[in-house]
Order: structure tokens, then C-alpha cells, then sequence
């Protein structure tokens, strides 16, 4: 489980440091999703839980007639998104929780998400608040994992640690793979006042290392981020250094050349408020 409090100090300051890792590990997926989103109307977007910022960039650039803001609960994630967003006059970004975030300029017409929306504590009322401060039939497009079973990049390196005695989550708990069920994530949005729901499964390569040392900079990732990353640190010194060792091994199985890359799976799931 990554909660609020996870994202506002310690997951939230590695996620910034990573970014550049992280970026690329869904470098086959981000323009999949900027399609879906290509495909929506929009001049007032809001990218909820954005990040570093990738998507923001992307999308203000795409249409320089938008006002693009990206929101997030982690200070330091804003910190590196703004850097790199200098010279944009139609992107900003802010420090705010969106089940809570009001605007303060026009409603928005557009919410986008590459991986931020499964960490609610309450997603109907979240989703609810978020299509209550919109315009009517504003549009929504969003990405995350599908099961874990079919993302080796978490299942495998999860099986080493309950092997060593590690937590395993509950699956529908604030975190990577609590949407994983489209029913569910289906039905939750319909109860928060969401319509036309639709879910474009998409397998893509997860791109963990890359260059002459791709195991140890997989292992860098790893170790820094992510469900393995939580994992490692919960479990007790003794087994600590040995379950580092196994996935080590994990990651040089799926090196080729110089990459380490993983089968993953995702839904990109679009809709629009009934509001």
C-alpha cells in the first residue's frame, strides 16, 4: 500500500530522483496514451498526480492553445516537473491533493493520467470531486497496470519476496495495481458519476536498464521505486543482502544486449462525466 503520506516525503522525493528512469520505463506506453488523449477535446486540462511531468510537457506542447496544470502531493515531483517545464507559458503546476483540489480558474474540460490516479484512499469520492468541479461531460483518459500476473516486472521480483517472508499488499489497497480489475475500476467510476467507460488493453516493453551496466542500473531503479523497492526495505537485515541477490538474477534473465526490459501490461481507460 502507498499511501498520501508515502508520496509527500520519502516515495515521492525517489520518484523525482528517478524520473529520468522512470520516464523511460514507459517510454512504450507514454505515446499510446498521448494518442488517447489526442483523440479527446480539451482547452482546460488538469494532469492529475503528474508527476515529473512528462505528460504535462507533452501535452501543452501539443496544443499551445491549452492551459495544461499538472497537480501532485509530492513537493519534490513538482520541483523537478517545473524545471523542465521553463519556457511554457500554458503549463503550470501545483502542490494539491485532487480528491480536495478546487480550481481556481475556469473548470476544466480535460483530466489526464499516466499512472496517478490508483493511489486514493477514497477513489468514488475522489473521482466524484473531481467530475463535480469540471464542466459538464468533461472528458477523462488515464493509464495503469493490468494484474500483476501479467507484468512480470512486479510479479517476478514479488514472488522473491514472499519466498523471503515480505508483505504482500491487498490488491485493491491505495498502489500500482489497484485498478487492475476493470470491473471494479468500471464500476467505481460509474458511481462517481462517470459514463461511456471505455478500457484499450496495451502490452508494451517495460525498459527497466539500459547502456553497458543495464543489470546495475535496473538494479538502481528497483531499489529506489516501486512495489520491489518497498519490499526489500521492509524485509530484516539477515535476508536483506540475499533477496538484493535474487533480483539481481531476476534482472539478468531478462537482459538482451544492453537493455533489461519486461513484458508489461496496462488498461488506457477513457470517459466522460455525466455531470
Amino acid at each position: 500500500m502507498t499511501n498520501a503520506e508515502d508520496w509527500e516525503s520519502g516515495v515521492g522525493r525517489n520518484w523525482a530522483a528517478e524520473w529520468r528512469r522512470t520516464d523511460r520505463s514507459f517510454a512504450n506506453l507514454t505515446p499510446r496514451l498521448l494518442s488517447a488523449i489526442a483523440a479527446l477535446p480539451g482547452t482546460d486540462i488538469v494532469d492529475v498526480g503528474c508527476g515529473a511531468g512528462e505528460l504535462s510537457l507533452a501535452v501543452a506542447d501539443a496544443r499551445p492553445g491549452a492551459r495544461v496544470l499538472g497537480i501532485d502531493i509530492s513537493p519534490d515531483l513538482l520541483t523537478a516537473a517545473a524545471a523542465r517545464a521553463r519556457g511554457r507559458p500554458n503549463l503550470a503546476f501545483a502542490l494539491a491533493d485532487a480528491s480536495r483540489w478546487e480550481p481556481d480558474r475556469g473548470r476544466p474540460d480535460l483530466y489526464m493520467s499516466r499512472h496517478g490516479v490508483m493511489f486514493f484512499a477514497d477513489p468514488v469520492a475522489a473521482f466524484a470531486h473531481l467530475a463535480r468541479v469540471a464542466t459538464p461531460g468533461a472528458h477523462l483518459a488515464f493509464s495503469c497496470f493490468r494484474d500483476r500476473a501479467e507484468n512480470p516486472w512486479a510479479s517476478e521480483l514479488a514472488m522473491l519476496f514472499a519466498a523471503s517472508g515480505g508483505p504482500l499488499a491487498d490488491p485493491r489497497a491505495p498502489g500500482p495495481f489497484a485498478f487492475s480489475d476493470k470491473d471494479y475500476v468500471a464500476g467505481l467510476l460509474g458511481e462517481a458519476g462517470w459514463s461511456d467507460v471505455v478500457f484499450e488493453p496495451v502490452d508494451f516493453t517495460y525498459r527497466a536498464g539500459e547502456g553497458a551496466n543495464a543489470v546495475d542500473d535496473a538494479m538502481a531503479l528497483f531499489q529506489r521505486i516501486g512495489p520491489a523497492a518497498a519490499a526489500l526495505r521492509a524485509l530484516p537485515d539477515e535476508t536483506r543482502e540475499a533477496a538484493a541477490a535474487e533480483m539481481r538474477r531476476v534482472l539478468e534473465s531478462h537482459l538482451s544486449g544492453d537493455t533489461v526490459s519486461f513484458p508489461a501490461a496496462a488498461w488506457i481507460v477513457t470517459a466522460r462525466s455525466t455531470g
